[in-house]
């Protein structure tokens, strides 16, 4: 039950507010129907037959009484004015009833007006211009006094037909009214939840949420920008942290190497300075991760089957086994020297464990794009798919050699940075393939 509930909900907070405040103003209204319905009776028929009986014999009465022609045609026109469809007619138009109709009027409280002092009923005779339910009564030798008394509407004429105009009146000026108050309310919210996007894209992102709305969201609003400038604050202070330890660590390490070149021991030598270079990659590869001009670099278009042929060029006058394939152009905005490093990463680590590399590019639905790099090494169990994402996390039991897990963290950190993101699929029979998707226009940050 709640499930078919849920689906019927609307899901934007617009529409809720919206449906809320039609679906409250038709409770209401029906409520208030029900309630005229039980507190006024409607009079039956037969009484507001009775009741228009006695109109028409009062007003023969008064037509009989007027002096001139057109004062009687003046009192008609008052009685039409006031509800009853009264006309003076010439004896020689009216005809006679047919049989069904004879039939059809058969309202016993105008029969009784044949009982009303100087009142002659002409129940036989009809006007031709007249509906079906006229009485004609006499009102001289010359004339007689038609009137329309069809009984219409009860109740639902005389009060539900106007508050049913009245209900479309109101629910449709409520929904202006919502309309413009919900503006009012998710307006701002919606600038909130795409700055908050933003935020989590780059904190560095320069825009600030203006303070706008009610005074939650404004509220709200102070807050995010707050705590953005804090967290800013917080990643230069961690990125110059780093930048001096590393600066620290590079001058003694330049001595070590020098020293150690000097030592005289060909055996141990050689060791000595691999670590030292090992550790020199890995501050190189930790200030690389920490880096931020990747970030406030320009977008600019490039032609994508060029630039990833450019990276596979390289990477075959290394003497390694990398191929292209996919479409011969194909222009797209990006920032070139973050992704070239995003797929430089992938390819690297492609080629560190498989003896072929491919790079395919594919455009996909909705003019998304995928740049799949696929290598037959040994592959990475599926359980470690989201974890080598993870800054310094290394695949040990599949992929041994170098490294130190920044790569792929890089990599998916510039995929995100555009809009994009990175998945990992086994490969058959052996390998890895990283699967890098791109969308139509990179929402940069």
């Amino acid at each position: 039950m709640m499930g078919w509930a849920q689906r019927l909900m609307p899901r934007s907070v617009a529409a809720q507010l919206m449906s809320l405040v039609a679906l409250s103003e038709l409770i209401g209204i029906t409520l208030a129907a029900v309630t005229i319905i039980f507190l006024f009776d409607s009079p039956s028929i037969t009484d507001t037959q009775k009741f228009l009986a006695g109109r028409v014999a009062e007003l023969t009465q008064l037509v009989r009484s007027t002096k001139t022609p057109a004062d009687a045609d003046e009192l008609l026109a008052a009685a039409r004015r006031g509800g009853l469809d009264v006309r003076r007619v010439a004896l020689g138009e009216l005809v006679p009833r047919t049989a069904a109709e004879t039939r059809s009027f058969s309202m016993r409280a105008f029969r009784q007006l044949a009982a009303e002092p100087g009142i002659e009923l002409m129940e036989d005779l009809r006007h031709p211009a007249g509906s079906s339910s006229q009485v004609i009564v006499r009102l001289d030798d010359g004339h007689a006094l038609m009137a329309d008394v069809a009984v219409k509407g009860g109740l639902w004429s005389t009060l539900l037909r106007p508050l049913a105009g009245g209900t479309i009146i109101v629910l449709i000026s409520m929904l202006l009214l919502s309309v413009y108050a919900v503006r009012w309310v998710i307006a701002p919210l919606a600038d909130v939840a795409r700055a908050a996007t933003s935020f989590g894209r780059s904190p560095r992102a320069p825009e600030v949420l203006r303070r706008r709305g009610p005074l939650e969201i404004a509220q709200v609003a102070d807050a995010l920008n707050d705590m953005r400038t804090r967290i800013a604050a917080l990643l230069d202070d961690r990125t110059r942290m780093l930048a001096a330890i590393s600066h620290d660590l590079r001058t003694p390490l330049t001595r070590l190497r020098l020293r150690t070149e000097r030592v005289g021991d060909d055996t141990l030598r050689p060791a000595m300075l691999g670590d030292i270079a090992k550790m020199t990659r890995m501050i190189n590869e930790t200030l690389e991760y920490l880096r931020e001009d990747a970030r406030s670099e320009a977008a600019s278009f490039i032609d994508l089957p060029s630039f990833l042929q450019t990276i596979c060029s390289d990477f075959a006058d290394m003497g390694h086994a990398v191929s292209y394939a996919g479409p011969a152009r194909l222009p797209y905005a990006c920032r070139p020297r973050a992704l070239s490093r995003a797929v430089t990463n992938i390819v690297e680590n492609a080629v560190k464990h498989g003896s072929k590399v491919a790079v395919t590019l594919r455009p996909m639905e909705a003019g998304h794009i995928e740049i799949e790099v696929a290598d037959d090494g040994p592959g990475i169990p599926p359980a470690l798919h989201d974890k080598v994402f993870e800054p310094f996390f290394k695949a040990d039991s599949a992929r041994q050699e170098g490294g130190f897990g920044l790569g792929l963290s890089i990599a998916q950190d510039i995929a995100k940075r555009h809009g994009g993101s990175i998945a990992l699929r086994l490969r058959e029979p052996s390998g890895l393939l990283v699967s890098m998707l791109l969308p139509p226009r990179p929402g940069l940050a």
